[in-house]
């Protein structure tokens, strides 16, 4: 169990990292380099050297599996970044779990998808962005990358949002 530091830092991140790539479809470097380096500066000074390698242990557990999805097209390198960071601040076992429920979650999405009509779910998810972000442009910019990828692309984040939730409901952090 964490304290509320790691909360008061986690939660904001994945706030930050979901509107981020809900807008733009990326995680900016700089977000998941300032919020790498606020979690092993705590775990440093709240845990000294154990604590500074607990934070590097749970950033590698973030990084190694996520590189894997990465180098398959499966994800964004942002995502990969945002893992890291998350695991630096929430440690390994944790991050192992919003990660596997991130996973099953875009599953199930990318099921949806499938299952349904192409056109029909295009229509979903830009109304849904829409509704979201409140911005046309931000539609028309979805629609322009999902017809130029040849497949239907959304942001990993939006199974990371609700992954992060349920790991917390779980086992809070």
């Amino acid at each position: 169990m964490a304290s509320w530091a790691v909360v008061a830092l986690a939660a904001p991140f994945v706030a930050a990292a979901f509107a981020s790539d809900i807008r733009k479809m990326t995680i900016p470097n700089r977000l998941n380099a300032v919020f790498f380096a606020a979690g092993a500066l705590y775990h440093l000074a709240a845990g000294g050297w154990n604590g500074g390698l607990q934070a590097l242990l749970g950033a590698a557990a973030g990084l190694i599996p996520m590189l894997l999805l990465y180098g398959l097209k499966g994800i964004g390198a942002g995502d990969v970044k945002f893992f890291a960071a998350l695991g630096a601040i929430v440690g390994a076992a944790a991050v192992l779990q919003v990660m596997m429920y991130a996973i099953l979650y875009g599953g199930l999405l990318g099921l949806a998808f499938l299952l349904l009509r192409r056109n029909f779910a295009r229509r979903l998810l830009l109304g849904a962005v829409s509704v979201i972000a409140a911005e046309s442009r931000l539609a028309a910019a979805w629609e322009t990358n999902i017809a130029g990828s040849g497949g239907l692309r959304f942001p990993f984040m939006v199974a990371v949002l609700p992954g992060a939730v349920t790991a917390w409901c779980i086992a809070p952090f």
